[in-house]
């Protein structure tokens, strides 16, 4: 009995390990997301260069990621995820030694594969444990990342009170990346591949881009893949321009802009809070059906109203019904593809080169028709949604 509470503990611990890294990864966006005037000022970045520093790093890496996500099948996941996380440290140590767009890129640019490795490794050793139940550990994850979001601007705020800049808070990313290496380096990330040095690797890598590039000709694969990338219109490109259009189109200051995003996040942080207890009642796809024609409705009010509390009620609203849209259909995803967790992140990154661009063209579109106009191309998200899911699941 000892020795099997021992071992159901130590299971526990890198479960929490691993929820402590995407916590982590997302504590990294949500400061970078409050911190764009503040980073947009101090660099004197233009509109269509944010553009290029939210997409130009993610469409690279979408050439990288594929081998990462393959070899996370078929090789050392353990070795992949820990190389990872220290070229993860590493990147965000360049970001805050950054003094212009172009160091910026580049730490940008590094980041993207790292995170990866480190982060989307860690989330498909979090699917293989527990095979059976793919939508409620993505719905812990995506709840471990929320709280990252959400936590991100406080921390911003908390440290600008105390005198710190968003350089300072790079530099304790960094820090905290290299803590959850050292506490990941513990535990063994098995994935069925052989631990033997000698065995040859090229087969088995030749079989899984075999593989991958099959599931990319499965309809159903490819229904999930559109959808993530649609939804995250309402997600992490919202996100993005989120302060942006806080300060320049509704013309309330820096700090306000922070609340606004704050709001969003932790309202959002308290609806993947309860999504979880519900997708143990509910099919995750009845609700997100539900969820999409609210925001349809939501998302054009936020833009339309002027008062700056409206906005902020509405903007938790926002936030409070697209809970759950990222870890229902990546779970979706998941299952689609059975026993190919590191393969979801290759075809993902496939599917996604393109898709790596949209923030690059709202960016664009507002330097041609102002952020206000731009904003509305969000729309396409929910819309695509709201046609492309599926009325039951097949076979029902």
């Amino acid at each position: 009995m000892v020795a099997l509470a021992r071992r159901r503990w130590r299971v526990a611990r890198f479960v929490l390990i691993l929820l402590a890294i995407e916590l982590l990864d997302e504590l990294v966006f949500g400061i970078r997301e409050a911190a764009w005037p503040l980073i947009r000022d101090d660099l004197g970045l233009t509109y269509t260069q944010v553009g290029i520093l939210l997409s130009l790093p993610s469409f690279l890496a979408n050439f990288i990621e594929p081998v990462l996500g393959i070899l996370g099948d078929v090789w050392k996941r353990r070795l992949l995820v820990l190389g990872g996380g220290i070229v993860f440290a590493l990147s965000l140590l360049l970001v805050a030694f950054s003094h212009s767009f172009g160091l910026l890129l580049a730490a940008f640019i590094l980041f993207n594969p790292a995170s990866g490795a480190f982060v989307s490794l860690s989330q498909a050793a979090l699917m293989d444990h527990e095979p059976e139940r793919h939508e409620q550990n993505m719905a812990r994850w995506t709840f471990a990342g929320s709280l990252g979001v959400s936590g991100g601007p406080l921390l911003l705020g908390i440290g600008i009170a105390l005198g710190l800049g968003w350089r300072d808070m790079y530099l304790l990313l960094a820090l905290g990346a290299v803590l959850l290496v050292l506490a990941a380096g513990r535990y063994p990330f098995p994935n069925g591949a052989t631990d033997d040095p000698e065995k040859e690797v090229s087969p088995g890598f030749r079989q899984g881009i075999q593989e991958a590039f099959g599931a990319l000709r499965r309809r159903e694969v490819l229904r999930w893949l559109t959808l993530l990338e649609f939804s995250d219109f309402m997600l992490d490109i919202l996100l993005g321009y989120l302060a942006l259009y806080m300060v320049d189109v509704a013309g309330v200051s820096e700090a306000q802009a922070g609340i606004a995003v704050a709001a969003w996040t932790v309202v959002g942080l308290i609806g993947d809070l309860l999504i979880i207890p519900l997708l143990e009642r509910v099919r995750g796809l009845t609700y997100l059906r539900i969820s999409v024609v609210i925001e349809l409705f939501l998302y054009p009010a936020f833009l339309l109203v002027e008062p700056y509390v409206a906005k902020l009620v509405i903007l938790g609203l926002l936030g409070f019904f697209n809970a759950g849209w990222y870890s229902i259909l990546q779970a979706q995803l998941y299952s689609a593809m059975p026993g190919q967790s590191g393969s979801v992140m290759a075809v993902h990154s496939v599917f996604g080169l393109f898709a790596s661009l949209f923030p690059l063209l709202v960016g664009l579109l507002a330097e041609r028709v102002g952020l206000n106009g731009a904003m509305w191309l969000l729309l396409v998200g929910p819309v695509a949604l709201l046609i492309g899911l599926p009325r039951q699941r097949a076979g029902e």
